[in-house]
């Protein structure tokens, strides 16, 4: 009687734990039904877009949040992407209703068997548990996601529910979502994607973190040849697809950021602009800004500034390698693990590329780089480091097997560069709108994110001289006026600092009397301190003020005709925009539009609307007068340089301080102003010889020769008031019709003096 009674027992015992078991369930989905979310996450849904910057022409130049995102409607997903993620994922998508359970039998039967760790969740079951729910194991969390995608499939059709994973699915690398995950990986948009390629991204779901190609590249393969297979098996693909797949090698993008403009500077400017209205809210608000830099001009701003720096370093020393690597008597391949790691540890800066030298003679170096290429260079591209490969005594030259260079390509050829210690920057602006069309702040923003050209305040030198000009038409002096090039002495009671002042030309030379013209377009300091002293230093600060410079960084000395004060170099675009435009104070602008997730125009700049109603800060004679006189600077004075661009419209002014700390070039046409800048951010003397006109000119015409390549040739309309009077080269005086003489513009209420005007 024992057994059938431990019979009873156990049947006993069974029935009562399927009973504890089954009043659990109930009892979990009655309390678990009521609390299911409400869908509207998902049937409004509003993915935390980051925010985009781009320029004026569409292209994007930063974005800006935790979460890299790139939403994209289901009708603009490729076929192969949708079959990739199915055959991976689920592929009875469109047959089940949210659980599929064929597909959960299936996973019972293979767990069971040991045959694999399989699992049962669909894709709307993900969708739940990504918007919904977290990630733990209980048995509420996975009755809450079963019930909830039946809920999610009552109210969304099935594209729907597919749209809302590609976009909201976590990939690795902060993307979220297919489309940004094609850019983070690849550089490229989701439906430019080959077939190889998505199954790669469609593999990515089950473990962003083991799948990433950056980081476990030969497992991400593996886990992509699964996606392949599945899609061959269920026949989402054919055989040649399938077999062409699996032969394609892949490239992944190594940058950080997908972009298709380098504008670093000029984001950050936005970033911080838009962060002091919204705060944290931006970075994931969706907002795209238009700003009014145009591609052209910026990746001319950038080459120009770029080369600038190379130009530099190449007209002075080499200062040695980074690091040195033991390799004599080493074969390459044998070092070749120390050499990656080495290089590894080195970050590349705007394209300069850590290298390590395996061969070197004098006109001959092999390297093989950070990217693991082996690079041959040679000729004019060994230019920097030319000395040090030509000298005789071996011991002498710094570049040699082992020696860690950077190197730079360019047209297909490779370059020995070295990272810079100088900085460089260029601002450009139109001058009928204020709108800024290029702007680089420096070498490279994640090397040193100061912004030199809204941030450095710097010695403008003879640049600034164009204003003490502008403010001695306004008391009669004229272009003709002479003015005594000869040495001068103030005592210190005279110069305010406590100091005696000999001042002097940059050339050393003094030419005696000369027309104000002349001593403009040779930069004369003698001259600029004469019609300084003329005007007297308080009107000329004062004048100084309508162009938008500080009065209190620009004291009212004598010095201050050679631009020891200070100024940015958004100032000075701004100030120059005056002569260019005929005499308004554009208020430069950056930001033209900002669009909203849906596309929506949310702001719009004033600046544009602001400055159409500028009023004129300078008579408009002045201007076309000033204009004449930097126009003589580039045919005839320090830039004639910028007669290359063989144009007839531009003008512009050269600028060298003490010593050569820095140096500028100041110019513009009707339709582009620029200011171009070089020097050290902590000032020290760029070398003899680094004037305005060697070193900052340069950038500036490599930059024009893009940015005034569709602009036709303007010519300044001579303003009302404005009289042209031959006079005598030599006294300023007017001359007769049978006498020499040069065409000079006068006010008509200053004509030339029938007396030499003279400022002694």
């Amino acid at each position: 009687m024992a057994k059938p009674t431990f019979f009873k027992s156990l049947l006993l015992w069974f029935f009562v734990s399927l009973c504890a078991i089954g009043a659990l369930i109930a009892l979990t989905i009655a309390l678990v039904i009521p609390s299911l979310p409400s869908l509207e996450s998902l049937t409004e849904y509003r993915p935390k877009l980051p925010l985009r910057v781009y320029s004026s022409d569409g292209f994007l130049m930063a974005e800006f949040g935790e979460e890299r995102r790139a939403f994209i409607k289901i009708q603009h997903v490729s076929k192969k992407m949708k079959n990739a993620i199915l055959a991976i994922e689920d592929r009875r998508f469109y047959q089940h209703k949210g659980v599929d359970a064929v597909g959960v039998g299936r996973a019972i039967v293979k767990n069971l068997a040991g045959a694999s760790h399989e699992g049962a969740s669909t894709i709307t079951m993900q969708v739940a548990r990504n918007f919904f729910l977290s990630s733990d194991k209980t048995l509420r969390r996975k009755i809450s996601e079963v019930f909830l995608s039946y809920k999610i499939e009552k109210n969304l059709n099935k594209d729907q529910i597919l749209e809302l994973y590609i976009n909201q699915i976590y990939l690795g690398q902060r993307a979220y979502g297919f489309g940004a995950a094609a850019l983070v990986y690849y550089g490229k948009p989701l439906e430019k994607l080959t077939l190889a390629e998505c199954a790669l991204l469609a593999g990515l779901p089950k473990a962003p973190s083991n799948y990433n190609p950056f980081t476990n590249p030969k497992r991400a393969i593996q886990r992509q040849r699964e996606v392949l297979k599945n899609m061959l098996r269920y026949e989402f693909i054919d055989q040649k697809a399938f077999e062409e797949a699996m032969s394609q090698t892949l490239h992944f993008k190594e940058s950080r950021q997908s972009r298709d403009l380098m504008a670093d500077h000029a984001s950050e400017m936005v970033r911080q602009t838009l962060y002091d209205q919204y705060q944290e809210d931006i970075y994931t608000s969706g907002i795209k800004v238009y700003t009014t830099i145009k591609k052209a001009n910026q990746e001319a701003a950038n080459e120009a500034v770029l080369r600038g720096i190379l130009d530099y370093d190449r007209r002075h020393e080499y200062r040695g390698p980074e690091k040195n690597i033991d390799l004599e008597g080493k074969k390459f391949e044998d070092q070749k693990t120390k050499i990656v790691d080495i290089l590894d540890g080195l970050e590349e800066y705007n394209g300069f590329i850590p290298a390590v030298v395996i061969k070197a003679d004098a006109k001959y170096v092999q390297a093989f780089t950070k990217k693991g290429d082996l690079v041959d260079i040679k000729g004019d591209n060994l230019a920097l480091i030319q000395k040090t490969l030509s000298d005789k005594d071996p011991k002498n030259r710094k570049v040699k097997p082992g020696a860690v260079i950077r190197v730079i390509q360019k047209n297909k050829q490779w370059e020995v560069v070295q990272l810079p210690k100088v900085e460089a920057s260029l601002v450009s602006m139109d001058p009928q709108t204020g709108a800024i069309t290029a702007l680089v702040g420096g070498f490279d923003f994640n090397r040193n994110k100061y912004n030199h050209v809204t941030q450095a305040k710097r010695q403008p030198g003879s640049t600034f001289k164009p204003f003490i000009y502008s403010a001695a038409l306004e008391k009669g002096i004229t272009p003709a006026t002479i003015v005594n090039d000869a040495p001068l002495h103030f005592s210190a009671a005279e110069t305010g600092s406590g100091m005696d002042w000999d001042p002097q030309n940059y050339d050393g030379d003094f030419d005696g009397h000369i027309r104000l013209r002349n001593g403009l377009a040779k930069s004369k300091n003698l001259v600029a301190i004469r019609v300084l002293k003329a005007i007297g230093p308080a009107y000329a600060q004062d004048y100084a003020t309508r162009f938008g410079f500080d009065p209190a960084n620009h004291p009212a000395y004598l010095s201050m005709a050679l631009g020891v004060g200070s100024a940015t170099l958004m100032e000075m675009v701004t100030a120059y925009g005056v002569f260019a435009n005929g005499g308004y104070l554009k208020k430069p602008y950056l930001i033209e539009k900002m669009v909203d997730s849906q596309g929506k125009v949310i702001d719009q700049t004033n600046a544009m609307f602001q400055n159409e109603e500028t009023p004129r800060i300078i008579d408009p004679r002045n201007a076309f007068i000033m204009t004449t006189l930097l126009q003589d600077v580039v045919n005839k004075g320090t830039a004639q340089k910028a007669k290359a661009l063989g144009r007839s419209d531009i003008a512009g002014k050269t600028g060298t301080t003490n010593n050569q700390v820095d140096a500028w070039f100041a110019g513009f046409t009707p339709s582009q102003v620029a200011i171009a800048w070089i020097g050290f951010d902590q000032p020290k003397t760029l070398g003899k010889d680094e004037t305005g006109s060697q070193a900052a000119l340069p950038i500036w015409i490599r930059y024009m020769q893009t940015a005034l390549k569709d602009s036709p040739v303007q010519n300044y309309n001579m303003p009302d008031g404005v009289i042209i009077q031959k006079v005598k080269p030599d006294t300023g005086t007017p001359a007769n019709e049978n006498e020499e003489g040069v065409n000079e513009y006068f006010y008509s209420e200053f004509p030339p003096h029938n007396e030499i005007q003279l400022l002694n």
